[in-house]
């Protein structure tokens, strides 16, 4: 039951890790094959303790092939004892012979070895095999093609894995970073605009306090110089409550296309069914922040796959496939903000799990 819920609760990079890890264990086929090996030689005369001792040893070397590729997803240091100990394992079955289990250990060696290292022990590991079967018997040309064969197919299976997981992983921070830039660019054109208002009000209150300063100085009557200052400083403001005011009024219309679009980048199906044409500015400035807070949640803290957004006479109501546990207190940033600036507008806002497995973020505010 445990193992239901952490799955479900899992992230879409932790589902990705688990697939290719899962995908990078098919190679324990190659080693599998020696249990077949290992029973024909037993009915063709092998000694059963030689034959039981070598399944023994086979299915340790199995288990230990597991364990390089997760620790390398996972960033983890290289399981050296792990290698050796696969690597005398492999030495030992040699003897019986089994050289199935040779590709099984190169493929565990190129988890984190140097390519160059690999295919020098790949290609050592055939040519010392071929040598011994030819000393021993006569050269065997099937059994070159096939530890080629598998040799190639162990190795490079690893190598493939380990390139998909990194760029994989490589696209989950592309998107979190796409998410911070949509973030700082809005920071930064708040603050051009700013910039460009409060530089020239400010430029001129210093030059208009200089001639006021040089009029006192020389004896001279100030008082209107100050006067102009005392209404510089007066539009300025108004100037910077406007341009505050204006960073405000969100505009509802681009804010569903933008997290729309937001969304779908991240494999979220998101569905936006909207009338808006008869909510008032200020409706419309609160139901986009609702909005686009919402989103924001679910980016970062849920698993969904598909979102609905859907508002209809001032009701907002957005929700998503990726529950994550219970829902707890709202973080006085997030959620409990926007409810609290939504019950001063006399609407309400909520948030929770429904039955049907969403989360829905539902905010009601006078049209």
């Amino acid at each position: 039951m445990r193992a239901i819920t952490r799955m479900r609760n899992a992230t879409k990079l932790d589902k990705a890790r688990w697939l290719i890890v899962c995908s990078s264990d098919t190679l324990m086929v190659v080693a599998l094959v020696g249990f077949v090996q290992l029973y024909f030689g037993w009915q063709q005369g092998l000694p059963w303790q030689l034959a039981a001792t070598a399944a023994l040893l086979l299915l340790t070397l199995v288990v230990l092939s597991t364990r390089p590729f997760r620790i390398a997803v996972r960033g983890g240091k290289r399981p050296t004892a792990i290698i050796a100990v696969a690597g005398v394992i492999v030495l030992l079955l040699s003897f019986v012979p089994v050289f199935w289990a040779t590709a099984t250990w190169l493929g565990m060696v190129a988890t984190f070895a140097r390519r160059r290292t690999v295919v020098a022990l790949s290609v050592a590991s055939i040519v010392v095999t071929n040598l011994y079967v030819t000393l021993a018997n006569a050269f065997l040309p099937e059994l070159l093609l096939v530890q080629v064969l598998i040799t190639v197919i162990s190795v490079g299976a690893v190598w493939a894995h380990l390139r998909l997981w990194h760029l994989t992983k490589e696209a989950h921070e592309g998107q979190e970073a796409l998410s911070r830039l949509a973030v700082s660019e809005e920071r930064l054109r708040f603050a051009r605009d700013l910039n460009d208002l409060l530089g020239q009000s400010l430029t001129d209150i210093a030059a208009r306090t200089a001639h006021a300063e040089r009029t006192l100085r020389s004896g001279q009557e100030a008082a209107p110089e100050m006067f102009e200052v005392r209404d510089l400083a007066r539009r300025s403001l108004r100037e910077v409550r406007n341009v505050v005011q204006s960073y405000r009024a969100i505009d509802l219309d681009e804010v569903l296309a933008s997290v729309r679009a937001v969304l779908e980048a991240a494999d979220v199906r998101c569905t936006v069914r909207a009338e808006i044409s008869s909510l008032s500015p200020e409706t419309r400035t609160l139901l986009a922040t609702v909005v686009r807070e919402g989103a924001t949640n679910v980016l970062k803290h849920s698993k969904a796959e598909r979102c609905t957004i859907i508002i209809q006479d001032g009701v907002l109501e957005m929700s998503n496939d990726g529950v994550n546990g219970p829902v707890g207190a709202h973080a006085p940033n997030g959620l409990a903000g926007l409810a609290q600036r939504v019950r001063a507008a006399g609407g309400t806002l909520e948030a929770r799990p429904t039955r049907e497995g969403h989360y829905l973020l539902r905010a009601a505010v006078p049209a």
